[in-house]
């Protein structure tokens, strides 16, 4: 079943094997995502990816994909290719692995909401839950239960996303409820290539019924004739007596 395709992903890969970038393709498979945001207000998806890009032998520290309310940014591979590993929660944690059996790093796509009062709230949201729910149809995840906050992971050290979200006056629990609502409209919402239906052949024209021949009308047989001249004698003779 297709996926309705709303945006454009943009691929802007970081430089494979640093420290950003490891190069490491995720395995066996994508198991969950884990919902972010920049934490510095009006920063845009551009931008950050620009300062990654910068600093890609800094520090291990990064995520695949940055949204804002104009480009989704894809700076290592998630959906574009075959996802590799990010450096998006700290490995010293423990509530991914309770939540799901794997690190975040191991096994989720990191995603990057952009905010602040030079971003247009409501389109960044927008594609913030498409590109989540689009991950999820593209991974096979359940939208239901795949998508959990960076602060959930980490409460003592993060707050992200609900710190982004707050700003436009949003809340995580919403943000759970419309990914799923995104989910179910981005396939309920394709619309079918109807198909083409031949035309019925033409019925084929009957030749008209041919008008019967008219058959004439026998002559009487001498038998017949004979009979009707008795007849007649005897009615005359009958008149001539009655006289």
């Amino acid at each position: 079943m297709p996926f309705l395709q709303k945006y454009t992903i943009i691929p802007r890969y970081l430089t494979a094997r640093t420290k950003r970038r490891p190069g490491i393709v995720v395995a066996p498979s994508v198991r969950f995502i884990v919902a972010h945001d920049t934490g510095n207000a009006n920063s845009t998806a551009s931008g950050n990816v620009k300062y990654y890009k910068n600093t890609e032998n800094n520090e291990s520290s990064s995520a695949h994909i940055f949204v804002d309310d104009k480009e989704i940014v894809e700076c290592i591979p998630a959906l574009t290719a075959s996802p590799e590993k990010a450096w998006h929660v700290r490995y010293d944690i423990t509530k991914d692995n309770e939540l799901y059996g794997f690190n975040a790093n191991d096994a989720a796509i990191g995603v990057e909401y952009c905010f602040g009062s030079a971003i247009n709230a409501d389109e960044a949201y927008k594609r913030y839950l498409w590109v989540i729910a689009y991950t999820c149809f593209k991974c096979n995840l359940n939208p239901q239960t795949a998508i959990v906050g960076h602060f959930v992971l980490d409460p003592n050290r993060r707050s992200d996303p609900v710190t982004g979200l707050g700003a436009s006056g949003r809340t995580y629990e919403k943000l759970l409820k419309d990914i799923v609502t995104e989910y179910a409209n981005c396939i309920q919402g394709i619309s079918p290539t109807p198909p083409v239906i031949p035309p019925l052949p033409p019925s084929p024209v009957s030749p008209p019924t041919p008008s019967p021949t008219p058959q004439p009308v026998p002559a009487p047989s001498p038998s017949k004739i004979s009979i009707l001249t008795h007849i007649r004698d005897l009615l005359a003779r009958l008149a001539s007596f009655l006289k």
